[in-house]
């Protein structure tokens, strides 16, 4: 089970919530992604990926999606599953946060969520494609413990080390 309530307890921006998502959150995803110029269209699989339709390379059937909501407007989203690729256990498919959600905490709530579902599912070695033409991705990655494995790819060895951390910070 995850405990989304902890997450809350790191949020820094007061109002958003953060919960699974489903195929009825798509049209909200894709209005969040047209209000940022940069961003392009939300991946049109995405309902596939979803309903379980759409399997990325050598991805297993498990897998979750999260969304960050403020007041009915999707903030961000991040989704992942388990996968075979480069010998990991789990992969981060999608992380995309709103233009003025950014910095502000949510990406890294809702990949802490994630790592705790990959955590839950007992994946721990989890990868994830960089897009090289969004600057802020590579320098968050790095921050949240990600490791290169190659120009466009990113490895946790131990993805619960972001659940760890998470509590240390708490205590701090």
């Amino acid at each position: 089970m995850h405990d989304i309530q902890d997450i809350q307890d790191i949020r820094d921006i007061q109002g958003v919530q953060y919960r699974e998502a489903t195929v009825a959150d798509i049209p909200d995803i894709e209005r969040s992604r047209h209000a940022d110029p940069t961003a392009g269209r939300a991946d049109p699989r995405m309902t596939a990926y979803l309903e379980r339709r759409h399997h990325p390379h050598l991805a297993l059937p498990p897998r979750v999606a999260y969304v960050a909501v403020d007041d009915d407007a999707v903030a961000g989203y991040i989704a992942g599953h388990l996968t075979r690729r480069f010998e990991c256990d789990g992969e981060v498919q999608y992380l995309f946060v709103a233009p003025q959600y950014r910095r502000t905490g949510v990406a890294s709530a809702l990949l802490r969520l994630l790592a705790r579902w990959f955590v839950d599912q007992r994946a721990s070695r989890v990868c994830v494609n960089v897009n090289v033409d969004s600057p802020p991705a590579l320098p968050f990655y790095l921050r949240h413990g990600a490791t290169p494995l190659n120009r466009y790819w990113l490895i946790w060895s131990d993805i619960g080390t972001l659940v760890d951390r998470r509590a240390e910070e708490t205590l701090k």
